[in-house]
């Protein structure tokens, strides 16, 4: 057990009615079908995101490669990955410059 660990989930990524960016994207790039692997897929994106260990789409698909999706809708969650990590570097960039 991890005492005093705080622990994320799908419901605790959104604020209030206003979606978490990767729950935005998801839904933009039909990065879902059935919708089961969903919440899975989005909390380790969010992980992936937070780590910042991934700089290309083909190290997104191998971090991301222990999810499994039995749709197939791997191409389209990697462009939801994409568009929100590369959206976050844009901003740092331009928090940067400020």
């Amino acid at each position: 057990m991890k005492d005093g660990a705080q622990i994320t989930t799908i419901e605790g990524l959104a604020q209030g009615n206003t979606l978490h960016p990767l729950q935005q994207a998801f839904i933009e790039h039909d990065a879902f079908q059935c919708g089961y692997c969903t919440p899975g897929q989005i909390c380790s994106a969010a992980g992936l995101i937070a780590e910042d260990k991934a700089r290309t789409a083909d190290e997104i698909r191998e971090l991301m490669s222990g999810n499994i999706c039995r749709c197939g809708a791997y191409p389209n969650i990697v462009a939801a990955i994409e568009e929100v990590m590369f959206g976050k570097a844009m901003e740092k960039s331009a928090e940067a410059k400020r």
